[in-house]
């Protein structure tokens, strides 16, 4: 069994990581700064570490066998920005995990990113990347689609909005494609990345199905019994909206986010991807029956 430190192993894809690791009886080590408590968790220790710390990230890879790199930041703030967390972080720990003869070293990106982007957050994940990928070129990168399943900020965020109104906002005409991804599906490629013998370099992680934007809000509807009446909203708004959002506390709405849903999030069918890992990846209208309880 092999011995592996998750960082941002308390966030909410992270936590998933941790937990099939461990329920595979791998060693893992959950690295944060402020980390939980594991008691009840065979085969699971928290230690606390940060990303811009060189010497607790060093700490927390002795003896490791893979490392797994889950850290994301949605806002910035004065004291943290982007290019700390996914660029210069990233490569600290990549360049760390390397110098230590970790062998297995994955690195969570997202569809899309691009390091020639506009959009600052999108930007940052492709440089952070190629970061990734100067500091140890054998490190594998994972780009999961959108993320979904209980407790997330996607589908729940649909779900919350039709219950209170039949009226429901598209990102412009709704049709941008996505593929969205199971969190316990997407943690589950990265717990066998971690732990592959030859993992692929880059692999783009997806759910079985690709929906356009509407067509998702239309099926959250009939999954919670509920009726929608569909409203285009141009980006142009979105993006007034989420200047003023991002001054509230929380910034429940972000610029970045924007960004995120101007592309297509689909997985490159030339990647490697989940069923390549030996994961069966969930549908959308699986997972909203999961979340409603509605069969």
């Amino acid at each position: 069994m092999a011995r592996v430190t998750v960082f941002g192993g308390t966030g909410f894809l992270g936590r998933q990581v941790v937990r099939h690791l461990a329920a595979d009886g791998h060693h893992v080590r959950v690295a944060a700064r402020r980390p939980p408590e594991c008691g009840g968790q065979a085969g699971v220790e928290a230690v606390r570490a940060d990303l811009l710390d060189p010497g607790s990230v060093a700490r927390t890879l002795d003896g490791a066998d893979g490392v797994v790199n889950a850290v994301s930041l949605y806002v910035e703030t004065r004291a943290l920005s982007f290019e700390d967390v996914h660029v210069e972080g990233a490569a600290r720990l990549a360049r760390e995990a390397r110098a230590r003869g970790v062998d297995r070293i994955v690195q969570v990106s997202g569809i899309g990113a691009d390091p020639h982007a506009r959009d600052a957050y999108i930007r940052a994940r492709g440089r952070g990347e190629a970061a990734v990928r100067d500091a140890a070129s054998e490190a594998a990168i994972a780009r999961p689609s959108v993320l979904m399943g209980p407790g997330d900020g996607f589908l729940s965020t649909i779900l919350s909005l039709l219950r209170r109104t039949s009226l429901h906002p598209l990102f412009g005409s709704g049709s941008v494609r996505l593929q969205p991804v199971h969190v316990a599906d997407a943690a589950q490629g990265l717990a066998r990345l971690a732990t592959h013998p030859h993992p692929p370099l880059l692999a783009e992680f997806g759910g079985a199905d690709r929906w356009s934007y509407r067509a998702i809000v239309e099926a959250a509807a009939r999954a919670a019994g509920s009726r929608v009446h569909a409203v285009p909203v141009p980006f142009a708004v979105w993006r007034a909206l989420a200047g003023v959002s991002e001054r509230l506390p929380g910034a429940p709405l972000t610029r970045h986010q924007i960004a995120l849903m101007e592309s297509d999030k689909v997985v490159d069918p030339g990647l490697p991807g989940l069923p390549e890992l030996g994961v069966v990846p969930r549908g959308v209208t699986e997972t909203l029956r999961e979340m409603t309880g509605r069969t």
